[in-house]
């Protein structure tokens, strides 16, 4: 099955839910249960939420959060839309994505925007004649999963750029091997999550490569935020409120000082090398912090932003029924702007 396909069938899988396999189990005498899934496994990208749990910011706020790995946004958005989980982190894109091919559902909305700029990068070899130019990828060999993020988004940035969008060939390649065909010099380049480089980097210097950021050519794409659902945000208002306040605060103290959020990491996932989570965390933090979070303070999004975001992944992926910039996002439950102030 196609992934449009998929992103179209998901109301389908809505009895889902029901299924023993997504009972909740027994929780605190007196704390809400809620349950959030990360858009992939446990490393410092996400660290702040588990910050939060360690800190029990979340029991503070009279929540009891339980916090599981995802499987890409795609996953994300389809445990909230069938009720599996209450709140994700998804990229922006694929709910723009879900929205167009769902128009009558509105079940999944944006509350917070955490990558206040999508980590897209194409990273290559300099021994191989790649530079911070993406027109140097002319006739190079590109590594990518075959439903990568960065990949989907090249032809948006092609149009942006007025290159070819066959400016270089796709190798389809499997996460876990691409490391390795980049550094075996199998391929020239690959896509990744600009962070998620950070493996890459422990075992060739950084100083090797080139790394061609989508964000430095002026196409202004959000990435993952957090994802609620509709049903929770008209029902428990006051409980996503909580959840946000919770994490910001704990967003806000690592953008600060991450040494603590990694020691939450760590302490969840012991076998984690923390020399490179450390690397990922300050790659993360320039994507999370960047300068309109800096102006707008965290969470927040600028709705012209939105609105050309929405255009061209409407264009790119040909949809017939894009989604308005209101119907993404529901921000009235933001913790206040003096709140989220970047600290550093």
């Amino acid at each position: 099955m196609n992934r449009r396909h998929f992103l179209a069938t998901l109301p389908a899988f809505a009895t889902l839910a029901s299924l023993p396999g997504v009972a909740r189990a027994q929780h605190a005498a007196g704390l809400t249960p809620l349950r959030f899934s990360l858009d992939f496994r446990v490393t410092s990208q996400t660290s702040p939420f588990f910050l939060a749990q360690s800190k029990a910011y979340y029991r503070d706020e009279g929540l009891d959060v339980t916090i599981d790995v995802g499987a890409g946004s795609v996953a994300s958005i389809t445990r909230i839309a069938t009720g599996a989980y209450d709140l994700a982190l998804g990229d922006l894109s694929a709910l723009i994505e879900f929205q167009a091919q769902n128009p009558d559902s509105n079940s999944v909305k944006a509350v917070y925007q955490y990558y206040n700029r999508a980590p897209f990068a194409i990273i290559g070899r300099k021994d191989r004649g790649i530079t911070n130019d993406f027109a140097s990828l002319a006739g190079k060999k590109v590594a990518a999963a075959a439903v990568e993020s960065t990949r989907r988004m090249w032809p948006m940035l092609a149009r942006h750029l007025n290159l070819d969008v066959k400016l270089f060939e796709w190798v389809t390649t499997d996460f876990a091997v691409r490391d390795n065909v980049l550094l075996r010099g199998d391929v020239d380049a690959a896509t990744y999550f600009h962070d998620s480089a950070a493996s890459l980097f422990a075992r060739m210097p950084e100083k090797e490569f080139s790394v061609l950021k989508y964000a430095d050519t002026g196409l202004d794409l959000y990435g993952n935020a957090i994802l609620a659902s509709q049903k929770l945000i008209a029902e428990r208002p006051q409980v996503v409120a909580a959840f946000l306040r919770a994490t910001n605060r704990a967003l806000r103290e690592t953008v600060s000082d991450a040494a603590p959020a990694l020691a939450a990491i760590k302490a969840r996932e012991p076998i984690l090398n923390m020399e490179m989570e450390t690397v990922r965390w300050q790659i993360t933090r320039d994507y999370v912090a960047a300068a309109d979070a800096r102006t707008d303070g965290l969470g927040a999004v600028r709705m012209d932003l939105v609105e050309r975001q929405i255009a061209a992944v409407a264009a790119t992926f040909d949809l017939a029924r894009p989604p308005r910039a209101e119907a993404l996002y529901d921000l009235s439950l933001l913790p206040a702007a003096a709140e989220r102030k970047v600290l550093a």
